[in-house]
């Protein structure tokens, strides 16, 4: 590995190595050029030891070196025969010509950053080659994190009880309504991001939780369970063709915009959920201060074995987002978002004809609460109970959303920011009349939703004293998001929902850090099931 010393190092060196002035130069600024010289002459000489500059070129730059002191002392001979000057005026202060050749500061940071860069490459790859370490370990970024969490779930006493809640037209289901909850509870993820080559990067990430939720990493601990399960959350291969173009596919975070997550402003996604498939985004700029994004992605949820007998078709989200964002001159911004997610075949479909199965695959392999459900079967299935009883309960809306996000972030206190965050969402595939035809009920049009919130501090919490306080309301429809795939700290995950919620950051050290969130939230229109929620984190990452 070699420096590629551009056109204008080697006179910077060579000035550095001797300098060019005329006579008269007294005694102490000689001395000073001496030494600045042999610490140049050993900066040289460590260099090729170190194998960063070969011994050739370390000859070559020390004969132009020498060739141009012979050249300065030179001229200046013929400056002092044309123009003697006694000693004793020099010192005196009397006029004398120097000349110095002059470095631009640009250039001096390019010349220190290239050759700090260049030395800590080669330096890092003599390591490699006296430790028998392969040259890949350098693309790897190992990443994780660490959080400890107190939860308490309060239930209120007007609770209706789970068996009231296990009912055809929610089919929440819940095994406890009333009775305070205390937990510890553990999250820890461990991952690395590979860089393979300029265009080409990949992930992998592995976390705990539980393997049949897609929605939480949590770990509720307790020794005598055994054992914590730890599962790949990510693995995905992400194309940069160009600056503003990226292409990702496999398992991934969440792609799209939905606001500041360091203090949860989600109205529709849990922030640990991870979206399978293809997706591209766009990002060119305009100018300094304009931004255009765009994001379009296709997104399998559930595969299904569609055959004579099995007549359910695979599951899918298509979605697409565009805004802008404007940046300004003292990092303050301002982003919006437009959305549209369509989720294909997720509605349910009703079982024709007595024994039969057909239709089973409509059934959610995930749900949380909250969206309005109906029997896929007349109860003459044998084994299989109507909904509520036991029996297969389909969704009764299709889903296709419209989605607007909204943030502005006022850095004019840097680095305390102010943070105003909005977001609505509409199902514009609700449909009443289509879904009376399909499911032989009616149901109330639920299918809106919206969340607001405000954050004072440092955006992220990354050092110690860094401080964050933040709070807003949310109001989530039954049917205005499938409820499988929503924030499972707001009454405990799913629709059907509407509250408040508080809370606090603060940095303990460098990445690490405390927080404390108070969730309020109750049902909007289904049986009474309201939960009070307050966690206190510890976290760490690196």
């Amino acid at each position: 590995m070699k420096i590629k010393a551009k056109n204008w190092m080697i006179p910077l060196v060579v000035a550095s190595l001797f300098g060019t002035q005329s006579a008269g130069v007294i005694a102490g600024e000689r001395e000073s050029l001496e030494e600045v010289r042999a610490t140049t002459m050993s900066l040289i000489e460590l260099l090729v030891q170190e194998g960063v500059l070969s011994k050739q070129k370390a000859d070559t730059l020390l004969q132009q070196a020498q060739q141009a002191k012979q050249k300065a002392k030179e001229e200046a001979e013929a400056l002092a025969a044309q123009n003697p000057q006694p000693v004793d005026q020099a010192i005196a202060g009397q006029p004398k010509s120097i000349r110095v050749q002059y470095v631009p500061e640009h250039v001096k940071n390019e010349m220190r950053a290239e050759i700090e860069q260049d030395v800590m490459k080669k330096l890092n790859y003599k390591t490699e080659e006296r430790l028998g370490l392969p040259e890949w370990i350098d693309r790897i970024e190992w990443t994780g994190a660490l959080r400890l969490r107190y939860q308490q779930d309060m239930f209120s006493d007007s609770n209706t009880i789970p068996g009231a809640l296990n009912n055809e037209v929610q089919n929440m289901v819940v095994n406890n309504t009333t009775e305070d909850r205390e937990r510890q509870r553990v999250r820890a993820l461990f991952g690395a991001n590979i860089r393979i080559n300029e265009w080409l990067n990949g992930g992998i990430r592995f976390t705990t939780g539980m393997l049949q939720t897609p929605v939480t990493p949590n770990q509720t601990e307790g020794f005598s369970q055994g054992k914590f399960v730890f599962g790949l959350d990510r693995a995905f291969l992400e194309a940069k063709p160009y600056e503003w173009l990226t292409l990702t596919g496999g398992r991934f975070a969440n792609p799209f915009f939905t606001g500041n997550q360091t203090f949860g402003t989600d109205l529709l996604w849990d922030p640990d959920l991870a979206f399978d498939g293809f997706v591209a985004r766009a990002n060119p700029a305009i100018n300094n201060h304009w931004k255009l994004f765009s994001t379009v992605g296709a997104f399998p949820i559930e595969e299904v074995e569609s055959s004579d007998t099995n007549k359910a078709k695979d599951k899918w989200l298509y979605a697409a987002q565009g805004g802008i964002e404007w940046t300004a001159s003292n990092d303050s911004k301002v982003k919006l978002g437009v959305a549209y997610y369509d989720f294909k075949n997720v509605e349910g479909e009703r079982n024709q004809g007595t024994n039969s199965l057909e239709y089973a695959g409509t059934v959610p392999l995930w749900r949380q609460k909250g969206n309005h459900t109906f029997s896929i079967n007349d109860g003459t299935v044998t084994g299989f109970p109507r909904c509520g009883s036991g029996g297969l309960c389909g969704l009764a809306s299709q889903f296709q959303l419209i989605n607007f996000t909204g943030e502005v972030d006022l850095a004019v206190f840097d680095p305390v920011h102010v943070i105003l965050h909005g977001a609505y969402v509409q199902n514009i595939g609700f449909d009443e009349k289509e879904i009376q035809r399909r499911t032989g009920a009616r149901y109330n049009k639920e299918n809106e939703g919206y969340e607001l919130s405000l954050m004072v501090g440092q955006p992220m919490i990354k050092k110690l004293h860094d401080w964050q306080v933040f709070g807003g309301y949310r109001r989530l429809e039954a049917d205005a998001m499938l409820d499988g795939f929503t924030d499972s700290n707001f009454r405990l995950g799913g629709t059907d929902a509407k509250g408040f919620y508080v809370g606090a950051q603060y940095g303990v050290g460098k990445n690490a850090w405390l927080s404390s969130r108070y969730v309020s939230a109750d049902e909007i229109s289904g049986q009474p099931f309201s939960v009070d929620t307050f966690f206190v984190d510890f976290n760490g990452r690196f």
